[in-house]
């Protein structure tokens, strides 16, 4: 059953990677199958050249080789899917993963947390807090004759 032609790999709504920068290899999957589990090549390997995409703009570029540069080999991300007994659903679960990661990686940064003093009464809290649990451990303990 053939794949129905998509234009591309559509990550956001800025960045869509085309169809000819993803490349795809085949090979024999572990796990379960059945019969056809020593003549299906089902296991499989997306590959994406980042560093040379022309899909991306400089700075998603550098974003995406700065945030998954544990991932990339000289540019290039490989995502391998062997979990489904089908080739065709472990594309689609190599296409999902792919744009997960990338979407994930072009996220912007949080926003840096500025650090704040605590409040008096948050320091009063904690200290009148620390006091009960005091009394309460005393309240335990024997009566000592002074």
């Amino acid at each position: 059953m053939p794949t129905p032609h998509r234009p591309g790999l559509r990550v956001s709504a800025n960045l869509t990677i085309p169809e000819s920068e993803l490349s795809w290899r085949f090979s024999r999957s572990s796990g379960p199958g059945g019969q056809g589990v020593n003549t299906a090549d089902s296991r499989v390997e997306l590959v994406w050249d980042a560093a040379q995409s022309a899909a991306l703009s400089p700075h998603q570029r550098e974003r995406i080789l700065d945030r998954l540069a544990g991932r990339l080999v000289n540019g290039v991300l490989t995502i391998a899917a062997s979990e489904h007994r089908a080739q065709l659903r472990n594309r689609d679960a190599a296409r999902e993963r792919l744009m997960t990661l990338v979407a994930e990686a072009l996220r912007p940064p949080a926003p840096q947390r500025r650090a704040t003093k605590p409040s008096r009464g948050s320091k009063e809290r904690r200290l009148s807090a620390k006091k009960r649990r005091t009394d309460v451990k005393q309240m335990r303990k024997p009566p000592r004759d002074g």
